[in-house]
Parts: C-alpha cells; sequence; structure tokens
C-alpha cells in the first residue's frame, strides 16, 4: 500500500460521492428525521453500503475495458433495448437536475432574505453551472479540488449545525445498528424508500465508470490493473464515508430537534424570535412538515439567524457541486449511448435544457414553500429508474468476455 498511489487516484470517488450529497438527499435526510427521528438510520447506512457495492462494479467496469458503462451498453445491446436504457437514465438526470437546481436556487432565496425569486435562483444556478463546467479547461486535479472544497464546506456547515442541536448520541448509535421502525406507519414507510431513491443514482454509476478512466492505466498488465481497482475502491470508501457521515449530521439535527413538534410549536417560537418567516407555520396541531426551505426557517427560529445562513450556505454548496456532476454525467451517457462528439459547448447546452426547462416551469409556476410533494415524487422517479442502470452494471460485471479475468463470477 501506499499513500502517494492512493492520492494518484484520488479524485473520482469524490466527485461521484456528491450525487450522494444533493439537495435531494438533503431533503429525504431532513424529513426522515423529522417524520421518524432515528428510526431509519440503518436503512440510510444499508443503502450507502450498496451504493458503494454498485459504484465499486461500475469503476471496475472502467478500468478494466477502458469503456464507461454508456459505451459498453453501445456496444453490447442492439438498438431498441440501446434507446429504451439511454431514456430511462436521461429521465433519471433530468429529476435529478430539477432537485440540485431548485435546491441551489432554494438557498439563494435563504441568503438574499427572499430578495432573489425561485425563477432568478434558477437562471443564476444555470449561469454559474457554465462557468464552473469550463474550470476543466485548468486542469482536471484543480476541478477535482474544488469539488473537495465544496464537499469541505457541506462538512462545515452542516457539522456546525450538528454541534449546535447536540443529537443525543445512544440514540443515534441505535438508530444506525438496530434495524427497527417501533410504531412506524405509512409516513415513515414512505420515508425509507425515499431514502433508498435518494442515496442510490441510477445515472452516477454511469458516471463514476466515465470519470475512473481520467487515470493513466495499463491495462495489458494486470497487476497495474489490480492495483488501480484497488485504490478506486479505496478512495471509494473514504469519499462515501464522508458523504455518509454529512447525511447522519442533517439527519440527526432534525430528528433531535423537531420529531413529533408540531405547528403550533414552532409557530410560537419564530414568532418569539421574530422572525420573518413566522407565518409559514400556521398555528394548529398539525404535525410539522418541513423541507429544504422550512428546514432553514425552523433552524433559524430555534437556533438563531446564523443558523438559517449557514443552513443556506450548506445546500448551496450541494446544488452546485451536484448540479456540475449531473451535467458531466448528461454528456457521458449521451457521448456513450448515441456515439455523439459534439463540442464541448453545444452537449452542455443540449443537455442543460433538456433538465433545466421543467426545472424553469417548476420554479415559475410553484410557489417556494410548496415543493415538498415534487422532492418526494422525484425520489420515487430515482426508485424506478434504478433497475435500468443495475442490470447492465451487474450483467457486464460478470461477463468473462467483457471483464477477462475480472469477471465477478456471480
Amino acid at each position: 500500500f501506499s499513500f502517494r498511489k492512493l492520492w494518484a487516484f484520488t479524485g473520482p470517488g469524490f466527485l461521484m460521492s456528491i450525487a450522494y450529497l444533493d439537495p435531494g438527499n438533503i431533503e429525504s435526510d431532513l424529513q426522515s428525521g423529522a417524520v421518524a427521528g432515528f428510526k431509519l438510520l440503518w436503512v440510510l447506512m444499508l443503502a450507502t453500503i450498496i451504493g458503494l457495492l454498485l459504484q465499486r462494479l461500475a469503476a471496475r467496469l472502467g478500468v478494466v475495458t477502458g469503456l464507461h458503462l454508456a459505451e459498453v451498453c453501445n456496444r453490447q445491446y442492439q438498438k431498441v433495448p440501446r434507446i429504451i436504457l439511454w431514456l430511462m437514465v436521461e429521465l433519471a438526470i433530468i429529476g435529478s437536475d430539477m432537485q440540485e437546481v431548485i435546491g441551489s436556487a432554494i438557498a439563494i432565496n435563504l441568503l438574499s432574505v427572499g430578495k432573489i425569486p425561485l425563477w432568478g435562483g434558477v437562471l443564476i444556478t444555470i449561469a454559474d453551472t457554465f462557468v464552473f463546467l469550463f474550470l476543466d479547461k485548468y486542469g482536471l486535479r484543480k476541478l477535482e479540488a474544488f469539488f473537495g472544497f465544496l464537499i469541505t464546506i457541506m462538512a462545515l456547515t452542516f457539522g456546525y449545525e450538528y454541534i449546535t442541536v447536540k443529537p443525543d448520541q445512544e440514540k443515534l448509535l441505535k438508530g444506525l445498528f438496530v434495524p427497527y421502525c417501533q410504531n412506524c406507519g405509512t409516513p415513515q414507510l414512505e420515508q425509507a424508500v425515499g431514502i433508498v431513491g435518494a442515496v442510490i443514482m441510477p445515472h452516477n454509476m454511469y458516471l463514476h465508470s466515465a470519470l475512473v478512466k481520467s487515470r493513466q492505466v495499463n491495462r495489458a498488465n494486470k497487476r497495474e490493473v489490480r492495483e488501480a481497482n484497488k485504490y478506486f475502491f479505496i478512495e471509494s470508501c473514504i469519499a462515501l464515508f464522508v458523504s455518509f457521515i454529512i447525511n447522519i449530521f442533517v439527519v440527526t439535527i432534525f430528528a433531535e430537534a423537531f420529531f413529533e413538534k408540531t405547528n403550533a410549536d414552532v409557530s410560537g417560537v419564530c414568532v418569539n424570535a421574530s422572525s420573518p418567516h413566522s407565518s409559514l407555520f400556521p398555528n394548529n396541531n398539525q404535525t410539522l412538515e418541513v423541507d429544504i426551505y422550512k428546514g432553514g426557517v425552523v433552524l433559524g427560529c430555534y437556533f438563531g439567524p446564523a443558523a438559517l445562513y449557514i443552513w443556506a450556505i450548506g445546500i448551496l454548496a450541494a446544488g452546485q457541486s451536484s448540479t456540475m456532476t449531473g451535467t458531466y454525467s448528461g454528456q457521458f451517457v449521451m457521448e456513450g449511448f448515441l456515439n455523439l462528439r459534439w463540442s464541448r459547448f453545444a452537449r452542455v447546452l443540449l443537455t442543460r435544457s433538456i433538465a433545466i426547462t421543467p426545472t424553469l416551469f417548476v420554479a415559475i409556476f410553484q410557489d417556494v414553500e410548496h415543493l415538498t410533494g415534487m422532492n418526494d415524487f422525484l425520489n420515487v422517479l430515482m426508485s424506478l429508474q434504478l433497475p435500468f442502470a443495475l442490470i447492465p452494471v451487474l450483467t457486464f460485471t460478470s461477463l468473462p468476455s467483457v471483464m477477462n479475468d475480472f469477471a465477478n463470477g456471480l
């Protein structure tokens, strides 16, 4: 083992792990904490472990074959199944992109104290995504470092909220290691399914299999291939462990502070804190429902304005980073499935337009305070698209004709 070699292979796994930290994930985390308390942490841990195993297969495919998943699908499948798979993964990318762009727009709205409307935040996110995407002209390592910086911002901001709220550590450990859900009903079950859909992203397997190609590996030398597989797996473990800790921060913050709270409880605190958002919560005994927007507001009511703005900075970092990696996924998928060789600007413009058009409509015609249902729907969409990514990954990595001596044999 060599730390120097590990450092040389570090990058693709952290870019991949950003999909585990997108605003859809954050919203799923905070809702599961508010609805089920600490009871669904074990679902989050199992989903992350399964996600790691699938990412390992996707990375192995890229390392061994020198082709990413979409390119292998193009070579191995007939026209009809190939087009069906392409449409399914594009649908997943559009759904994920909507969550990411609207998450960024909500963060901008919170940071501007409501002065920038949701549609304005969407337009800003579109513009700065184009700017950041051209950063890789200055070298892939610099781009990877920039994404690492965004992950650090998320860790610091959500870590600050975690320290401020001080969740019960005994309940946290029980929730992680004891698979139970006492007194759970339909809402809790919906959140459990939503966690799986939010954590394991279908298009992320296409992305990871392409990102590992950025490292030079002599595929004629089995020792080098085996070594690359080892270091990419170690890096993926570290990256997903970091993302898992950040997800735990969010779940436990809302499990500790807002589990079984009513609108009346929160409304009273917000009124006493002179929050400009206190009208969000009607003075009734219905159970509190939170999303990314309301989550920031209630943190501000309970723990001061600093908690609200720090929360918004974390959401903005999550939205910006995941929007950019989503765009990369779209480029790799389009190139691989359709064998298109367009200029970078044309590819980015098309993949952005496909995802942004429905997002902009939602932002214009929907209120920033009523987007929870859309996020739940999009997480279900991710779950439904998952088999269309799993089947090719599991199939190709077990075929000796594709993987040679590195086939899984399952």
